[in-house]
């Protein structure tokens, strides 16, 4: 395609062959030809050249402004811009501080059937004050440091008001792949405990199988740290850092499984990303949606994963996670073990359950958070392993006890009668 005319030829090379048609020494196919125009863009010019050759000029006079879109579109987008500003970004508590032009883009597409670009948002957006700069980038490595799926799971946690309706914040946990950057768990809860960790760590494992690693924070949840956890039963017996196993720990043992432990928060940088990603989807829907309850929450966040996993180009690894995670299963460049229950346990709930130790009283009883229990087939004075497995939908513990290696016995207790969040 050839260039326009005045990226061509200079406005004096134009009216010289414009005067010479004019006069009559130039034909017009020889003016055409030179030219390199249309007859009818042609004799548009010799008419402006015939008006006024003095002040002749190249310069094109658009019939409508280049920018101009539709009044109802302008209207939608100002007022999509208005809700991010008045209930995301001026509210402290919710995890987003900065506009998302695309998801806008998009939005009006979905919810008002207007197309509209990128810039044409971010120009409006400017022109009104819904515009903030960006912070410097964090630095730190996202490069992938695994070369199977499986090898390395990041897991973590965040709390914020994710919805801010509901007036309350909630814990957003989550599990990735380092390999593939697929999420392959990720929920909310309304409160952080022990329990809600060991779920994910059963929801992954039954699901894709045993993975070589996890890699966590410091959080007393994952590991035990000599002079920060005080509160806890240990430190009368002067145990050091990673003496002691945490409940959760103990999950990821039997399951064959080791945890490693980031030495910092930036060391935490490759699972910000999809948190970012997640948290900015997850915010802006719903508070469209008026969203009040952890229920409907977890609906749009499981949308909001199916979206990260199966649709978006990850950036770092140039694929789709899902895509990139399924290839490497298929051509074997997998660490996941398949879940096997560890003798002499005989169920996934031996595993996937909080412990705890007591010893028989001379009724062959046994205390658990002021709550008596009897424990059949074990003699008084016996030291039995107790193992629970609450269920948070129907608010009952499944109570396991556990005596020289044999199961004596199983009990079903309200969750309410059991202190289970603190052992």
């Amino acid at each position: 395609m050839a260039k326009q005319l005045h990226k061509r030829l200079s406005v004096e090379q134009v009216k010289a062959v414009l005067a010479q048609f004019t006069t009559h020494q130039m034909s017009e196919a020889e003016s055409v030809r030179y030219l390199e125009l249309g007859r009818a863009r042609f004799y548009e010019l010799v008419y402006e050249y015939r008006k006024n050759p003095d002040n002749f000029s190249l310069s094109y006079k658009r019939a409508r402004p280049t920018r101009h879109i539709d009044t109802r579109i302008e209207e939608n987008i100002f007022k999509e811009l208005k809700t991010e500003k008045e209930k995301i970004i001026d509210n402290p508590d919710v995890p987003v501080q900065r506009y998302n032009y695309s998801y806008i883009k998009n939005l009006l597409q979905e919810k008002y059937q207007q197309t509209v670009s990128v810039p044409t948002i971010i120009d409006r957006a400017k022109s009104r004050g819904y515009w903030k700069t960006k912070p410097p980038k964090k630095v730190h490595d996202r490069e992938v440091l695994t070369n199977y799926i499986g090898e390395l799971i990041q897991h973590d946690s965040s709390h914020h008001l994710f919805a801010p309706d509901a007036k309350r914040k909630w814990y957003l946990i989550t599990s990735l792949d380092d390999h593939s950057r697929a999420i392959l768990y990720a929920d909310f809860v309304l409160a952080e405990n022990t329990w809600a960790h060991i779920s994910a760590i059963q929801s992954l494992i039954l699901k894709y199988g045993v993975p070589l690693s996890y890699y966590v924070d410091q959080h007393q949840i994952f590991r035990y740290v000599k002079d920060r956890d005080k509160q806890t039963i240990w430190t009368r017996y002067t145990k050091f850092t990673d003496d002691v196993n945490p409940q959760w720990k103990m999950v990821l043992l039997d399951c064959g499984s080791k945890a490693i432990y980031a030495l910092s928060p930036n060391a935490k940088g490759k699972i910000e990303r999809p948190y970012q990603w997640l948290q900015d989807h997850v915010v802006r829907t719903c508070v469209r949606e008026g969203v009040t309850d952890i229920a409907r929450g977890r609906q749009i966040l499981q949308a909001e994963v199916r979206a990260y996993n199966w649709q978006r180009v990850h950036s770092t690894t140039g694929e789709i996670p899902m895509i990139r995670f399924n290839r490497a299963n298929k051509e074997k460049r997998t660490m996941f073990r398949p879940f096997v229950i560890p003798e002499p346990f005989v169920s996934a709930k031996d595993i996937f359950c909080l412990r705890t130790l007591r010893t028989t009283d001379a009724y062959r009883s046994v205390s658990l958070g002021g709550f008596n229990l009897k424990v059949p087939k074990v003699m008084p004075r016996q030291e039995v392993e107790i193992r629970l497995f609450p269920d948070l939908k129907t608010g009952i513990t499944e109570v396991r006890f556990w005596h020289d290696d044999k199961l004596a016995g199983t009990q079903q207790v309200k969750n309410s009668d059991l202190s289970i969040v603190h052992l």
